[in-house]
C-alpha cells in the first residue's frame, strides 16, 4: 500500500525506500527512525518528483546536518555560476542546498538543479512569486503566492520555506517592540509589505490548510519559516521573535495531524550566552521538531568573518539540539558569494556539525577524530591528510613547507613531540 508521506508511512510502521537510505547513513534503527518519523523529531524530504534523490534525515539522533544558499539575482544573473556552485557544493558534502533565486528564468534553474543534486533541494516560493509575476508586491494575489507553491511542488523541491508563522498579532508585536534592524528576512518582509498594503492576513496563515493540500500530495517538507529572526544580538530573544515562534508550534500541530513533516527555522544572530535558550525554547514550543538555525552569528561585527561567528554559534546551537545548520560564508551582509567563498561557508559549516555531533554522542562521530589523532601518532601523513576535512588545503599546507624530515613538519622539526615522545615511550 503507498502512503502519501513519509510521516503517514511511519505511522503505519512501513519502512520507505528513503527511509532506507537515512538507516544506510546513520546509526539509528529502524524502530528508533520510525517512532521519531511518526512523531515528527525526525524530518526526511523527500518529494516524490525528486527523481534522483538520496534521501537524508533531520532531526533526533541523527546526524548534524548543513544546507548550502544558492540562486540567482538581478544583480548576478549568471545560471551556469550557480549551477557550478550546486556541484561544488555536492563535491563538498553539503547536506541540502536552497535555491534562493529571485530573478529570471527561476524554473529553469531550479529544474536543473534539481535534476543534477542528489541531495534535498529547498525554496523559497515567496522569492519567485515577485520573479515570476513580476509585480509589485501588494499586488499579488493569494492565488499567486498558492500557484507558485504548486509549481516548486511539481518540480520537485524537496522542502520549502514558508513564513506562515509572521501574522497580524506578530507584526503587531514588531510595531510595539524597539527593534534595531526591524525585519530581516527577505521572505518575512515581503509579507509584511504585502499583508500592511493590503490590510489582510498572512496568505500563508490564513490559508495554512491550503498549503497543507499541495505537501502532502508531493510529499514537500515545510520549512516554518522565521520571519521575525533577529537580525542584530540586540534584537535577539524578543518579544516579536517569541511570539512567531508560539504561531510555529500551534501550525506545527496542524501539519503533524495532516501527516505533513516540519521543520522549524531558527535565529539569526543571537549573543552566545543565548543560544542555548533559543534551543530549549524552540524545542518546548515546537514539539521537538527538527531545528534549522541560520548561523546563529553571534557578534555583528565581523563582515568578511561571518563563516567563523556562524561556525562558533551554529556548534553551540547543535550542541544543545539544533538538527540543522544553514551555512554563512565570509561574503555575508557584503555581497553573493563566490565559489571560494561558498567553500569557505561549507568547511566551516560542517566543522561546526561535526564538533557538535561529538558533544550530543552521536554514534561513530568520534570514530572519525580517533582516526585521525591515530595516524598523527604514527606521523603518517598520507593517512592525515586522506582523513582531513579538507583534504585540498591541508595537502597544499604541507607541500608549501616540506621539512628535512619528511616524517615530521617545519613547526618543530626535530623537537617533534610525537616523534620524541614515542622514542621515549615506545622505543621507536
Amino acid at each position: 500500500m503507498a502512503y502519501a508521506t513519509q510521516m503517514e508511512a511511519a505511522r503505519n510502521g512501513r519502512v520507505t525506500p528513503q527511509m532506507e537510505q537515512v538507516l544506510a547513513a546513520e546509526k539509528i534503527t529502524r524502530e528508533e527512525l520510525l517512532e521519531r518519523v511518526a512523531a515528527g523529531r525526525i524530518a526526511i524530504p523527500a518529494n516524490r518528483n525528486h527523481a534522483d534523490l538520496i534521501a537524508g534525515g533531520v532531526g533526533q539522533g541523527l546526524r548534524t546536518k548543513i544546507n548550502v544558499n544558492l540562486g540567482v539575482s538581478e544583480d548576478c544573473c549568471n545560471v551556469e555560476l550557480e549551477l557550478g556552485k550546486v556541484r561544488r557544493g555536492i563535491e563538498l558534502k553539503t547536506d541540502a542546498i536552497m535555491d534562493l533565486s529571485t530573478f529570471g528564468d527561476t524554473r529553469r534553474f531550479r529544474r536543473r538543479a534539481i535534476e543534477i543534486s542528489p541531495v534535498m533541494i529547498g525554496t523559497v516560493p515567496v522569492y519567485d512569486a515577485v520573479a515570476r509575476y513580476g509585480k509589485n508586491v501588494p499586488d499579488i494575489s493569494v492565488d499567486d503566492f498558492f500557484d507558485t507553491v504548486q509549481m516548486h511542488a511539481r518540480d520537485g523541491v524537496d522542502f520549502i520555506t514558508i513564513h506562515a508563522g509572521l501574522n497580524r498579532t506578530a507584526v503587531a508585536r514588531v510595531r510595539q517592540s524597539p527593534r534595531l534592524t526591524h525585519v530581516v528576512s527577505r521572505g518575512g518582509a515581503i509579507l509584511l509589505h504585502w499583508m500592511t498594503a493590503n490590510d489582510c492576513e498572512n496568505p500563508f496563515y490564513a490559508h495554512f490548510d491550503r498549503l497543507l493540500e499541495i505537501c502532502r500530495q508531493y510529499d514537500v517538507t515545510i520549512s516554518l519559516g522565521d520571519g521575525l529572526r533577529p537580525g542584530s544580538l540586540h534584537d535577539a530573544t524578543d518579544a516579536a521573535q517569541i511570539q512567531e515562534l508560539i504561531v510555529l508550534g500551534e501550525l506545527t500541530r496542524r501539519a503533524w495531524r495532516a501527516a505533513v513533516q516540519v521543520i522549524i527555522e531558527g535565529p539569526g544572530h543571537v549573543p552566545l550566552n543565548e543560544v542555548a535558550a533559543n534551543i530549549l525554547i524552540e524545542k518546548k514550543l515546537c514539539h521537538g521538531a527538527p531545528f534549522y538555525v541560520l548561523g546563529p552569528i553571534v557578534t555583528d561585527v565581523a563582515p568578511g568573518y561571518d563563516h567563523i561567528t556562524s561556525a562558533i554559534g551554529g556548534a553551540l546551537a547543535a550542541a544543545h539540539g539544533a538538527d540543522f545548520l544553514c551555512y554563512v560564508t565570509p561574503a555575508e551582509h557584503l555581497r553573493l558569494p563566490d565559489l571560494n567563498d561558498m567553500k569557505e561557508g561549507i568547511i566551516a559549516a560542517r566543522i561546526a556539525a561535526h564538533a557538535a555531533d561529538i558533544a550530543k554522542g552521536i554514534p561513530g562521530a568520534m570514530a572519525w577524530d580517533n582516526a585521525m589523532s591515530h595516524a598523527r601518532k604514527e606521523l603518517d601523513w598520507p593517512r592525515m591528510l586522506e582523513l582531513a576535512m579538507d583534504p585540498e588545503k591541508a595537502r597544499a599546507y604541507r607541500e608549501s613547507s616540506k621539512p628535512r624530515d619528511e616524517s615530521v613538519c617545519t613547526m618543530c622539526g626535530d623537537l617533534c613531540a610525537i616523534k620524541r615522545s614515542r622514542q621515549v615511550l615506545e622505543g621507536r
